[in-house]
């Protein structure tokens, strides 16, 4: 892999905006913060299991190794999925939206099949009340997707 002198992943640079979103090339447009948002979801259901950010390396590492590697926004680190979890995620499919500013990843993913870090499916299992005025009691529902594993067993409690 041909990297910059910051050590850096290369990708293709951006050309026009018709090359951009009818182009062959990948050109990721990351973002101020140097991010690029990935909507991951289950390759054999379609569900969306998990939102994720990117950076170069992450995306990069991802294509080439074919897993899931993002940015921890909150740790500020590059995140393997699954390293200790053991609930890798194989990339099925990834695609790149028009303008190239979000990605879209189809996995499988091993151990339970948890790509929630509180142990469950996905991430998304609480569901937002629509059509109803917004007030501070607002109570999100919940899905009912139960965890698959203890989180406390394998993050501890922190």
């Amino acid at each position: 892999m041909t990297t910059l002198a910051a050590d850096q992943p290369r990708f293709a640079t951006p050309g026009s905006h018709a090359e951009v979103e009818e182009g062959s090339m990948l050109t990721p447009r990351f973002g101020a913060d140097g991010l690029v948002a990935a909507v991951v979801t289950d390759f054999d259901t379609g569900d969306v299991v998990m939102l994720a950010w990117m950076n170069a390396e992450a995306l990069a590492r991802t294509i080439e190794t074919g897993e899931g590697w993002y940015w921890s926004r909150s740790r500020k680190e590059l995140w393997h999925k699954g390293a200790t979890s053991g609930h890798a995620q194989t990339v099925r499919e990834m695609r790149v939206d028009c303008d190239q500013d979000a990605i879209w990843i189809k996995v499988s993913t091993a151990g339970t099949g948890a790509n929630c870090h509180t142990g469950r499916k996905g991430c998304f299992y609480r569901t937002v009340p629509v059509g109803q005025p917004l007030s501070p009691e607002l109570k999100l529902d919940f899905t009912g997707d139960a965890p698959l594993f203890d989180p406390k067993a394998i993050y501890g409690d922190g």
